[in-house]
């Protein structure tokens, strides 16, 4: 079969008909429909297809009118423009797909690659830090990613100036994941084009975005997501204590992932948030053997759960087991009443949805299908680790 996005002729390419691939990317690229939403319709639809035909009436009954999802074409673009620069889309639940994000709430439907496939399948580590770091911080994410890539771990980090760009150099060739904000085909910052071609010749790139989507800022919490998610720890090299890295280590540990921290002089600004990371639990590293040492398995721990298996080409996809995204026997006024009480308790600082649901004293299953209409709807926007906030 000739290679492509669809191709099975690597281990991270999934193998299904290219039409369920097609509507799946569809479905994740239709207007207000996340990763969350994408998985609760895909439960209550039972696939992709399904679901992109019953989309404008559920965002009708959310109160959006003339709803469309993304068209065809648009999906056929994007394939187009991944099988021009040589990418290949991995989708969940098929050959490829790391185990890590598998269990994420959050975890993306599908992404992108440019690279070598195979270190999707190898114990990663996050090496994350200050874009303005410090020529000190540089030393000890270079030395610190060149030792984690001697002992057979894969490096990953976000491909940004500074503590990124240092930690990606010493880890190639061969053992470095870089995620991207972006497109895959958009490279940020440019400064590190020839370093991304790099990690694509020996090393593998990453993005679950659209081809030729500009990063914004929105998009970098979201991108670090991915990056805490992958991996078995976050070691943070050097951050100030208002950064993304501390939003990165935040999610690694609603992840369930160790987080780690180099410690730096009390005075020096760009190690503030490593200092309080460490005073509030974070374990102390000194070097690659630091880290090492964390992650040997400890008495008690449980293994590491496996891959699901491989689907049958043409089955539906597995179906995650959350709530459907539809009310049933609701009158309009009780829908009504619960969105209102549903949006009194949210502001633009971000809830856990669990607290949420726990606020309002209600059964999960009947908020959770408001939820996604008031997603629908934009007034409310989901974000990384199980939180949401109003939008209006």
């Amino acid at each position: 079969m000739a290679d492509g996005p669809f191709s099975t002729s690597t281990p991270c390419t999934p193998p299904t008909p290219e039409e369920d691939g097609l509507a799946r990317l569809r479905l994740i690229r239709s207007r207000r429909v996340g990763p969350t939403t994408f998985w609760r319709l895909i439960d209550e639809y039972g696939s992709a297809a399904a679901a992109l035909d019953a989309l404008p009436e559920v965002a009708r009954a959310a109160g959006v009118e003339g709803y469309t999802p993304c068209p065809p074409e648009v999906a056929r673009a994007e394939i187009a423009a991944a099988r021009r620069i040589g990418a290949r889309m991995v989708m969940r639940g098929m050959p490829g797909y790391p185990a890590a994000l598998h269990d994420l709430p959050d975890a993306p439907p599908l992404f992108w690659t440019l690279g070598d496939p195979t270190l999707l399948t190898r114990p990663m580590v996050a090496l994350v830090g200050a874009r303005n770091a410090s020529s000190l911080g540089l030393r000890m994410a270079g030395k610190m990613a060149a030792d984690l890539r001697a002992a057979g771990l894969v490096v990953v980090s976000g491909l940004a100036r500074g503590i990124d760009t240092a930690a990606h150099e010493a880890a190639l060739p061969g053992a470095t994941l870089a995620v991207q904000a972006g497109g895959l085909d958009v490279i940020y910052p440019r400064e590190n084009a020839d370093l991304a071609r790099r990690i694509a010749e020996t090393g593998c790139r990453l993005s679950e975005q659209p081809m030729g989507l500009e990063p914004q800022a929105r998009h970098f919490p979201v991108r670090n997501r991915l990056i805490s998610g992958l991996v078995q720890a976050v070691v943070v090299v050097e951050a100030a204590a208002r950064s993304g890295s501390l939003i990165t280590a935040r999610t690694a540990l609603d992840q369930g992932r160790d987080v780690l921290a180099v410690p730096g002089h009390p005075f020096d600004a760009r190690a503030g948030g490593c200092n309080m990371l460490i005073r509030d639990g974070a374990t102390l590293v000194r070097g690659a053997e630091d880290v090492i040492e964390a992650l040997a398995p400890r008495p008690g721990d449980q293994p590491a759960r496996l891959p699901p298996p491989a689907p049958v080409p043409g089955d539906p996809p597995a179906a995650d087991p959350v709530p459907p995204p539809r009310t049933r026997g609701r009158s309009p006024r009780e829908i009504a009443a619960l969105h209102r009480q549903i949006l009194d308790r949210l502001g633009p600082s971000p809830l856990a949805e669990d607290q949420l649901i726990r606020d309002l004293a209600l059964p999960a299953a009947d908020v959770a299908p408001e939820l996604l209409a008031l997603e629908l709807e934009g007034k409310l926007q989901r974000q990384p680790g199980g939180l949401v906030s109003r939008l209006n």
